[in-house]
Formats: structure tokens, sequence, C-alpha cells
């Protein structure tokens, strides 16, 4: 948890942003998949969601490595990691399926605030998708990329120590004893200081 760094914007006028050359795009690592993708729009189109079964998108993403899927709202898109392949087509459809389904809630609860990721909403779309009692997270025998965590902070108060892969660019507080002693809200009382990996007792999480 930490607190918000003030930022300065600077609006351009129209005549100066017009003789900045272009910016180039990038190229997106992802292939889509015309027949995944219409059957989720035929999938959508079923449940009385026209707006996700026109805009639902299905593609493979080289990128991922321990993720089988992925779903991004309001894109309506589902990323798809092509390991998926080779593990037989019940568990390809199964996953999209799942995927499916986050799009599914989200655009059914569209107009709410929050909706839980895994929460009833999503395992109701599940059922409606034809895999009802669907776990949140995959079991794949995907294999993890494995990253050193080569920085470490600790908290002052309770002394848990939390190891990182980079390192903390802003001010961030212990969350457990933020809590617990200041209801939930930051304090420099808690604030994550700065110690070696090797330093690290029992209490790393």
């Amino acid at each position: 948890m930490g607190r918000s760094t003030p930022q300065l914007e600077f609006r351009w006028p129209a005549w100066f942003r017009a003789l900045r050359p272009p910016v180039p795009l990038k190229i997106k690592p992802v292939r889509e998949d015309g027949g995944l993708t219409a059957w989720c729009a035929e999938a959508a189109a079923d449940l009385s969601l026209p707006e996700l079964a026109r805009k639902v998108r299905v593609s493979w993403n080289p990128r991922m490595q321990t993720t089988a899927g992925r779903a991004w709202w309001p894109d309506r898109s589902i990323e798809l990691n092509p390991k998926l392949r080779e593990c037989g087509p019940e568990e390809l459809w199964r996953t999209l399926k799942h995927e499916l389904a986050h799009l599914v809630a989200y655009e059914r609860g569209r107009r709410r605030r929050y909706i839980e990721p895994h929460g009833l909403e999503w395992q109701t779309a599940c059922a409606d998708l034809g895999i009802a009692g669907e776990q949140p997270f995959h079991t794949l025998p995907f294999k993890r990329r494995r990253m050193k965590r080569n920085h470490a902070y600790i908290c002052p108060n309770c002394f848990t120590t939390i190891h990182r892969v980079k390192p903390i660019q802003r001010s961030v507080a212990c969350y457990d004893c933020c809590r617990k002693h200041n209801h939930g809200t930051y304090h420099d009382r808690f604030r994550l200081m700065k110690t070696s990996p090797a330093d690290g007792d029992a209490s790393t999480r």
C-alpha cells in the first residue's frame, strides 16, 4: 500500500501536436483465431449478449509462459497460451470457456462497480457455458520461469521480510500492519525498509 505521487500534466496546443512525428505503433505478439472467435461470438449471442458477440476476439499469445489463458475487459478479448495445443482439445475448450465466462460475467454486471473475478457471476457463467464447478486456477504442467528476487524489504514493526524481483520505486508500507494498527491506510511507521536479501528470516512471504 502506498501514497500516490502528484504528477504534472502538460497540455500541448493542437498546432504543436501536428508538428510532432507520428509515434510508431507497437506490434502485439498475438494472432487472432477466427474459428475460436466465431465460436465465442455464437456462444455470447446464445446468451443474449449482442455487444459481446460483436466485439469478442480470441488470439494466441506466444509470450504467455505459465498462464493458460487471459480475458481482457472492456476490450472483450481472450488470449490463449499456444502450449494448450499440446494438452488436448478438452483442455483447450475448457480454458476457452473459462476465459469467456469472465467476459460474460463482466458483460452481465458492467453496470456494477465491482464483481469478484471468480465469484458467483463467473460461476454462473461457467455453468451456462457447460463447465459447472470449474476451478479458478488451472493445474496444467506449464514450466514456471524462475526469477531471482534480489531486492529485500523489511517491516520495522513486525519484521516481516518481503523479497522482490524489481526494486520498489515508491513509498510502500506493510499491509498487515497497516490493516491491524491503522485501519488499512498507509502510515510511515510501517514503511518497508531496504535490507539485504541474505538478512531475511523465516517470516518471508
